[in-house]
Protein backbone atom coordinates (compact mmCIF):
# COMPACT_ATOMS: atom_id res chain seq x y z
CA UNK A 1 0.00 0.00 0.00
CA UNK A 2 2.84 2.13 0.75
CA UNK A 3 4.42 1.33 -2.84
CA UNK A 4 1.22 2.23 -4.62
CA UNK A 5 0.94 5.98 -2.66
CA UNK A 6 4.30 7.05 -3.48
CA UNK A 7 3.54 5.68 -6.80
CA UNK A 8 0.44 7.61 -6.92
CA UNK A 9 1.96 11.01 -5.78
CA UNK A 10 4.98 10.71 -7.99
CA UNK A 11 2.15 10.57 -10.93
CA UNK A 12 0.37 13.31 -9.53
CA UNK A 13 3.71 15.27 -9.78
CA UNK A 14 4.61 14.26 -12.64
CA UNK A 15 0.95 15.45 -13.83
CA UNK A 16 1.27 18.97 -12.28
CA UNK A 17 4.82 19.97 -13.94
CA UNK A 18 3.33 19.12 -17.42
CA UNK A 19 0.20 20.95 -16.55
CA UNK A 20 2.37 24.32 -15.61
CA UNK A 21 3.58 24.06 -19.27
CA UNK A 22 7.23 25.43 -19.77
CA UNK A 23 7.85 29.62 -19.62
CA UNK A 24 9.97 31.20 -22.38
CA UNK A 25 9.91 35.20 -21.75
CA UNK A 26 6.30 36.08 -21.09
CA UNK A 27 4.71 33.07 -22.99
CA UNK A 28 4.05 29.47 -21.53
CA UNK A 29 3.55 26.90 -23.91
CA UNK A 30 1.75 23.34 -23.11
CA UNK A 31 3.26 20.05 -24.90
CA UNK A 32 1.04 18.12 -26.97
CA UNK A 33 2.64 15.20 -28.01
CA UNK A 34 6.06 16.40 -28.12
CA UNK A 35 9.08 16.44 -25.03
CA UNK A 36 10.35 19.79 -24.53
CA UNK A 37 12.40 21.87 -22.33
CA UNK A 38 13.92 25.79 -22.06
CA UNK A 39 17.61 25.79 -22.77
CA UNK A 40 20.46 28.13 -23.66
CA UNK A 41 21.52 27.85 -27.28
CA UNK A 42 23.97 29.82 -28.84
CA UNK A 43 24.21 32.13 -26.26
CA UNK A 44 19.60 33.10 -25.88
CA UNK A 45 17.30 30.79 -24.06
CA UNK A 46 14.81 29.07 -26.23
CA UNK A 47 12.02 26.55 -26.27
CA UNK A 48 13.56 22.91 -27.63
CA UNK A 49 10.97 20.63 -28.82
CA UNK A 50 10.87 16.83 -30.31
CA UNK A 51 8.41 15.13 -31.36
CA UNK A 52 7.15 11.87 -28.88
CA UNK A 53 7.66 8.81 -30.75
CA UNK A 54 5.80 6.90 -27.58
CA UNK A 55 3.07 9.08 -27.84
CA UNK A 56 2.22 9.22 -31.29
CA UNK A 57 4.22 6.52 -32.90
CA UNK A 58 5.22 6.46 -36.35
CA UNK A 59 5.20 4.20 -39.03
CA UNK A 60 7.80 4.19 -41.97
CA UNK A 61 4.58 1.98 -44.01
CA UNK A 62 2.08 4.53 -43.38
CA UNK A 63 3.91 7.69 -43.87
CA UNK A 64 0.69 9.94 -44.32
CA UNK A 65 -1.28 8.64 -41.53
CA UNK A 66 1.26 8.76 -39.02
CA UNK A 67 2.34 12.47 -39.77
CA UNK A 68 1.30 15.90 -39.56
CA UNK A 69 -0.26 15.03 -36.26
CA UNK A 70 -0.90 17.21 -33.05
CA UNK A 71 2.47 17.19 -32.18
CA UNK A 72 3.38 20.85 -31.27
CA UNK A 73 4.11 23.22 -28.38
CA UNK A 74 0.59 25.09 -27.61
CA UNK A 75 0.94 28.97 -26.93
CA UNK A 76 -1.41 29.28 -23.81
CA UNK A 77 -3.27 32.57 -22.80
CA UNK A 78 -4.78 33.23 -26.63
CA UNK A 79 -7.64 30.60 -27.82
CA UNK A 80 -8.93 32.84 -30.76
CA UNK A 81 -6.57 33.06 -33.20
CA UNK A 82 -8.22 33.98 -36.43
CA UNK A 83 -6.49 36.55 -38.49
CA UNK A 84 -3.53 38.49 -38.12
CA UNK A 85 0.07 37.94 -37.92
CA UNK A 86 2.65 34.88 -35.98
CA UNK A 87 6.26 35.47 -36.61
CA UNK A 88 8.78 33.36 -34.41
CA UNK A 89 12.74 32.27 -35.02
CA UNK A 90 13.31 28.71 -35.50
CA UNK A 91 16.29 26.42 -35.71
CA UNK A 92 16.03 23.03 -37.10
CA UNK A 93 18.31 20.33 -36.52
CA UNK A 94 18.29 16.73 -37.62
CA UNK A 95 18.72 14.15 -34.87
CA UNK A 96 21.16 11.66 -35.31
CA UNK A 97 21.02 8.53 -35.86
CA UNK A 98 17.87 8.92 -38.29
CA UNK A 99 15.06 7.46 -37.11
CA UNK A 100 13.69 7.96 -40.85
CA UNK A 101 15.25 7.71 -44.15
CA UNK A 102 13.04 10.61 -45.02
CA UNK A 103 13.74 13.13 -42.45
CA UNK A 104 13.98 16.62 -43.43
CA UNK A 105 13.68 18.83 -40.60
CA UNK A 106 10.19 19.54 -40.26
CA UNK A 107 9.35 22.89 -38.95
CA UNK A 108 6.98 25.38 -38.50
CA UNK A 109 3.53 26.68 -37.00
CA UNK A 110 -0.10 25.28 -36.32
CA UNK A 111 -2.96 28.07 -36.16
CA UNK A 112 -6.71 27.86 -35.49
CA UNK A 113 -5.95 24.99 -33.28
CA UNK A 114 -8.89 23.37 -31.96
CA UNK A 115 -9.24 23.39 -28.29
CA UNK A 116 -9.54 18.94 -28.62
CA UNK A 117 -6.32 19.23 -30.97
CA UNK A 118 -9.71 17.82 -33.47
CA UNK A 119 -8.83 20.28 -36.05
CA UNK A 120 -6.31 22.62 -37.28
CA UNK A 121 -4.55 24.85 -40.11
CA UNK A 122 -0.59 24.38 -40.68
CA UNK A 123 2.08 25.90 -42.95
CA UNK A 124 5.81 24.14 -41.98
CA UNK A 125 8.96 24.03 -44.23
CA UNK A 126 11.87 21.25 -44.94
CA UNK A 127 15.03 22.89 -44.53
CA UNK A 128 17.20 20.17 -46.18
CA UNK A 129 15.73 20.58 -49.39
CA UNK A 130 15.42 24.87 -49.31
CA UNK A 131 19.18 25.51 -50.72
CA UNK A 132 19.10 22.05 -52.87
CA UNK A 133 20.51 22.24 -56.52
CA UNK A 134 17.28 20.36 -57.84
CA UNK A 135 14.95 22.85 -58.11
CA UNK A 136 11.98 19.69 -57.70
CA UNK A 137 13.50 19.25 -54.72
CA UNK A 138 13.16 23.21 -53.96
CA UNK A 139 9.38 22.81 -54.74
CA UNK A 140 8.96 20.39 -51.76
CA UNK A 141 10.59 23.21 -49.14
CA UNK A 142 7.13 24.84 -48.05
CA UNK A 143 3.84 22.61 -47.36
CA UNK A 144 0.75 23.86 -46.08
CA UNK A 145 -1.99 21.17 -44.96
CA UNK A 146 -5.25 21.45 -43.06
CA UNK A 147 -6.01 18.80 -40.44
CA UNK A 148 -7.63 15.97 -40.45
CA UNK A 149 -8.79 15.79 -43.85
CA UNK A 150 -5.97 17.34 -45.83
CA UNK A 151 -2.72 15.92 -45.07
CA UNK A 152 0.50 16.44 -47.30
CA UNK A 153 0.14 13.49 -49.42
CA UNK A 154 -3.68 13.75 -50.21
CA UNK A 155 -2.81 17.11 -51.20
CA UNK A 156 0.12 16.28 -53.55
CA UNK A 157 -2.50 13.50 -55.02
CA UNK A 158 -5.53 16.18 -55.61
CA UNK A 159 -3.70 19.52 -56.27
CA UNK A 160 -0.03 18.77 -56.96
CA UNK A 161 2.36 21.16 -55.84
CA UNK A 162 -0.58 24.02 -55.21
CA UNK A 163 -0.14 23.76 -51.39
CA UNK A 164 3.87 23.76 -51.37
CA UNK A 165 6.54 25.65 -53.04
CA UNK A 166 10.14 26.79 -52.34
CA UNK A 167 11.72 29.04 -49.40
CA UNK A 168 15.41 30.17 -48.90
CA UNK A 169 15.44 28.30 -45.62
CA UNK A 170 18.35 25.78 -44.61
CA UNK A 171 19.31 23.09 -41.46
CA UNK A 172 21.24 24.32 -38.74
CA UNK A 173 21.05 28.09 -39.19
CA UNK A 174 18.02 30.35 -37.75
CA UNK A 175 15.30 32.31 -39.71
CA UNK A 176 12.32 33.84 -38.93
CA UNK A 177 9.11 32.39 -40.46
CA UNK A 178 6.01 34.63 -40.54
CA UNK A 179 2.41 33.90 -41.46
CA UNK A 180 -0.44 36.37 -42.15
CA UNK A 181 -3.47 35.30 -42.01
CA UNK A 182 -6.33 36.59 -43.87
CA UNK A 183 -10.01 34.72 -43.85
CA UNK A 184 -9.25 32.00 -46.46
CA UNK A 185 -5.85 33.07 -46.78
CA UNK A 186 -2.30 32.56 -45.42
CA UNK A 187 1.00 33.91 -46.64
CA UNK A 188 4.57 32.95 -45.71
CA UNK A 189 7.21 35.49 -45.46
CA UNK A 190 11.20 34.28 -44.37
CA UNK A 191 13.14 36.64 -42.90
CA UNK A 192 12.86 39.97 -43.86
CA UNK A 193 11.96 39.73 -47.46
CA UNK A 194 9.40 41.98 -48.71
CA UNK A 195 7.25 39.84 -50.23
CA UNK A 196 5.75 36.53 -49.43
CA UNK A 197 7.19 33.02 -50.89
CA UNK A 198 4.38 30.97 -50.65
CA UNK A 199 0.95 31.87 -50.15
CA UNK A 200 -2.48 29.27 -49.32
CA UNK A 201 -4.82 31.29 -51.66
CA UNK A 202 -7.76 29.36 -50.05
CA UNK A 203 -7.26 27.37 -46.88
CA UNK A 204 -9.12 23.97 -46.63
CA UNK A 205 -10.44 24.10 -43.24
CA UNK A 206 -13.66 25.12 -41.22
CA UNK A 207 -12.14 26.12 -38.14
CA UNK A 208 -12.13 30.32 -37.99
CA UNK A 209 -10.38 30.54 -35.16
CA UNK A 210 -8.00 29.39 -32.29
CA UNK A 211 -4.66 28.00 -31.02
CA UNK A 212 -1.50 28.84 -31.93
CA UNK A 213 1.41 26.17 -31.87
CA UNK A 214 4.93 25.37 -32.86
CA UNK A 215 5.10 22.40 -34.41
CA UNK A 216 8.32 20.06 -35.15
CA UNK A 217 7.60 16.29 -36.93
CA UNK A 218 9.77 13.04 -37.06
CA UNK A 219 13.81 13.62 -37.17
CA UNK A 220 13.98 17.01 -36.03
CA UNK A 221 15.15 18.86 -33.11
CA UNK A 222 13.39 22.30 -33.11
CA UNK A 223 14.69 25.73 -31.86
CA UNK A 224 11.93 28.22 -31.02
CA UNK A 225 12.70 31.93 -29.80
CA UNK A 226 11.15 35.58 -30.17
CA UNK A 227 7.51 34.41 -30.69
CA UNK A 228 5.30 37.17 -31.70
CA UNK A 229 1.27 36.78 -32.71
CA UNK A 230 -0.73 40.30 -33.28
CA UNK A 231 -4.51 39.57 -33.99
CA UNK A 232 -6.06 41.91 -36.13
CA UNK A 233 -9.83 42.13 -37.86
CA UNK A 234 -10.44 40.75 -41.18
CA UNK A 235 -8.96 42.75 -44.05
CA UNK A 236 -10.95 43.36 -47.05
CA UNK A 237 -8.60 43.45 -50.26
CA UNK A 238 -9.30 44.39 -53.72
CA UNK A 239 -9.29 40.87 -55.96
CA UNK A 240 -5.07 40.35 -57.89
CA UNK A 241 -5.05 40.60 -61.40
CA UNK A 242 -6.09 37.40 -63.31
CA UNK A 243 -3.28 35.03 -64.92
CA UNK A 244 -4.74 32.63 -66.67
CA UNK A 245 -3.58 32.97 -69.73
CA UNK A 246 -0.16 31.83 -68.14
Amino acid sequence: MKKLSSLLLLAIISFSASAQGLKLKNHEFELHNVTGEIVDFQGKKALRIERDLNAIPFDSTRVEATVDEPHYARLLGLEDFENGTIEVKMYSQLKVPAPYSGIAGFIGLYFRVQEDDSAFESIYVRPKVGRSDNQLRRNHTVQYFSYPDYKFDTLRKIAPFRYEGSAPVALDEWFTMRIEVNGETAELYINDLKHSSFIVDKMLGKTKKGFVGLYVDIGTIGYFRDLKVTKRPLQIRETSEKANDI
